[in-house]
């Protein structure tokens, strides 16, 4: 059987071979943050816009080394992992990267390290979900608006929370609010709602994860003349909607179905899906 590795601070290492210590601070204090990205035939999609997004959330959390992960690195570190694991064609990678050196809340050090995961994904394009999501809105706990708040994050217990709603409610997917009561993301994406014809995503400034399919929707939208607006969306207007969506860096586009007695259509989804798979990275 295939030996599998990970990669932490540039050595292999076997996947389920302890590389961090009870004084590290992501266990400790959620003190780093992850992105999940995708590799289709051996090319690792919008690395661009995944390295700009966590360079910019390492300076945010004041960590050093964010010159560092740039787009090449990114390529050339997924490249190797699976060089090492043997892995073709389509993977998922999440990497973390975290706040190094010991203190307690006061960090001694911003020096950063990272591990680097790779799984293999069993769809070969972004693929439109056949059956569509039910989903609902998780209101117990919302979201902070601050300046952390687009940025990917290991403090996460949030959408730990919304994951347990989800799994009691028998649910594929819930909405989470922002600390005003607006929509601002589902637990793994970014939120799209299609009213009237005219497709609103929450603003960044409502609190949500800066996505980068998201940002890639918005601008194939931009450039195939489709109206989309960033807006405060109130949750109340899911019960009037002609279609929602969400997406995500490794999933792409998802279609809603239902929310509540509400059905929904995927005419839109349908079509930003076919206009992704036509993207090369």
């Amino acid at each position: 059987m295939q030996q599998e590795y990970i990669l932490h601070n540039d050595e292999f290492v076997v996947a389920n071979h302890p590389v961090i210590g009870v004084q590290n601070r992501a266990f400790r204090y959620g003190d780093g943050l992850f992105e999940s990205m995708r590799m289709d035939n051996g090319k690792l999609k919008f690395a661009e816009q995944h390295a700009d997004r966590l360079r910019a959330g390492m300076k945010a959390l004041k960590m050093d080394g964010s010159n560092l992960m740039d787009e090449y690195f990114l390529k050339q570190k997924t490249a190797e992992l699976c060089k090492k694991n043997k892995l073709k064609d389509h993977i998922r990678f999440r990497l973390s990267v975290y706040r190094e050196g010991e203190g307690l809340y006061t960090p001694e050090s911003n020096k950063s390290g990272y591990v680097l995961e790779a799984a293999p994904l069993a769809q070969p394009t972004y693929e439109l979900n056949r059956k569509g999501l039910i989903v609902d809105v998780y209101d117990e706990i919302t979201k902070p608006v601050n300046k952390l708040s687009n940025y990917k994050t290991t403090n996460s217990l949030l959408y730990v929370m919304a994951g347990l709603y989800k799994k009691q409610h028998n649910l594929d997917e819930a909405f989470i609010l922002n600390q005003h009561g607006f929509l601002c993301e589902s637990i793994s994406s970014n939120v799209f709602v299609v009213y009237d014809k005219q497709i609103y995503t929450p603003a960044l400034s409502e609190g949500c994860v800066a996505g980068v399919m998201r940002s890639v929707v918005m601008t194939m939208a931009k450039s195939n003349n489709i109206p989309l607006i960033e807006a405060q969306i109130n949750p109340e207007v899911l019960k009037e909607a002609e279609e929602v969506f969400i997406t995500n860096a490794t999933g792409g586009i998802r279609w809603v179905m239902g929310y509540g007695r509400k059905r929904y259509f995927n005419e839109i989804s349908k079509d930003l899906s076919a206009r992704l798979n036509a993207i090369t990275p």
